[in-house]
């Protein structure tokens, strides 16, 4: 062969191994767009932690965590050991940065597929630019209706979403009825972006359809700094249920302002998010005791998987999974599991893998009853439990009673 051909030859196969993705490449990349400055700072930092020990159990063997996948071997077996390789971007809080580093993640990192971005607002933009560029991109956390909503054909969600949690509520306040609570009156209290505006519309929505009454109806500008007249409403016309669709600071400065104002609702109702969060618990936590939460996390027994997860996550992060983090860990985990499975760097294949996905509960660690899309790229296994902060600063599983580790406790003690 002369040497032009012998040229042309290996020219065309590295095109092929660029085009397919090697099976000999020393490491695929991975983006993640979490806030890790701005207000939300805390739970980027814990996602990060989070995304990490993923990569660790996916890097590394891992025998003892049984069924997940890719823990036993080192490195993605489907594309010969290669080493997964995280690119971490901040989107700071915002629409507009979330965008730009999707964009840069896929232009500059060249990055295979996107997780991310939290905020539903800001995984709304983010994930536009990655449909545009044809990526893959999962959210484990951002629960906004319309997310799956818009016809993407690259857009992949793994957690439950508002319709799930409007049911839960609906259920456990029906159930809670049943055992001589008043739910006469229900008060929605929620940050007016993407996220809150969403869950709020949609909870106010199934709880007409099902006879159940939302008197009030309180919106907030997000990162608000001052929110004693919302409260003071709320203490005005006393509702039997309020329900907070908040993230962080904001959950902080509620729990702060009712303490000052001296106001505790009957039932009160987190729709986890900023009540999750780990420095949410550490501020107020001993200010809001009897909280009720939704969650589809659950440390386990000593010994399990999700125990022996939450172990290796703790010492990276100082403290426990929570629902925000563990969810987040979980659309990671699916996502690198469909890369795996396709065998390929090949967006087009990531996808079909993606499409294809059939996780069993042994396969996860979220308590979920597997992970499988539909057409719109929502998992129709997705599913979640009410808990309690009960005891100081832990929250335990209090509802349905088939999963609960404590009963209910009424009314909402606060401190």
């Amino acid at each position: 062969m002369n040497p032009t051909g012998l040229a042309r030859l290996l020219a065309a196969a590295a095109f092929g191994l660029a085009v397919t993705g090697a099976a000999f490449a020393q490491s695929v990349k991975v983006g993640a767009i979490y806030p890790l400055s701005g207000v939300a700072a805390s739970v980027g930092v814990y996602a990060k932690a989070a995304i990490e020990v993923a990569t660790d159990i996916v890097n590394n063997d891992h025998p003892e965590l049984g069924d997940l996948p890719l823990a036993k071997g080192a490195g993605l077996t489907g594309l010969g050991g290669a080493k997964l390789e995280v690119v971490f971007a901040d989107n700071q809080g915002t629409p507009a940065a979330g965008q730009n580093q999707a964009i840069r993640l896929i232009t500059e990192e060249k990055v295979v597929a996107i997780n991310g971005a939290y905020q539903s607002g800001i995984t709304l933009t983010a994930s536009a630019a990655a449909e545009r560029y044809g990526i893959p991109f999962l959210t484990g956390d951002s629960v906004a209706a319309n997310l799956t909503e818009r016809g993407f054909k690259w857009f992949f969600r793994t957690t439950p979403i508002a319709s799930d949690f409007a049911r839960i509520y609906m259920e456990f306040l029906k159930d809670m009825k049943a055992k001589g609570a008043r739910i006469d009156s229900i008060a929605i209290v929620h940050e007016n972006t993407e996220y809150g505006t969403s869950v709020a519309s949609v909870v106010t929505s199934t709880f007409k359809a099902n006879g159940l009454n939302i008197t009030q109806n309180i919106p907030y500008s997000a990162n608000a700094t001052d929110v004693q007249s919302q409260v003071l409403q709320l203490k005005d016309k006393k509702p039997d249920v309020l329900i907070f669709v908040s993230y962080t600071a904001d959950a902080i400065l509620y729990a702060k302002t009712m303490k000052s104002l001296d106001y505790k609702p009957p039932i009160m109702i987190a729709d986890d998010a900023g009540f999750s969060d780990p420095s949410f618990v550490a501020a107020v936590g001993n200010i809001v005791q009897g909280v009720f939460n939704r969650s589809s996390w659950s440390v386990g027994a000593p010994g399990t998987k999700t125990y022996l997860v939450n172990d290796m996550y703790k010492k990276k992060s100082g403290v426990d999974l929570d629902d925000t983090t563990a969810r987040i860990m979980q659309g990671f985990m699916v996502l690198v599991d469909a890369i795996n499975r396709a065998g390929s760097t090949e967006p087009a294949k990531i996808q079909a893998a993606l499409r294809a996905t059939d996780l069993k509960p042994s396969q996860l660690i979220m308590g979920f009853k597997g992970v499988k899309f539909d057409e719109k790229g929502q998992n129709v296994l997705a599913s979640a439990l009410v808990i309690q902060l009960q005891n100081g600063v832990n929250y335990v599983p209090v509802w349905p009673k088939d999963q609960a580790a404590a009963e209910p406790v009424l009314v909402y003690k606060g401190w």
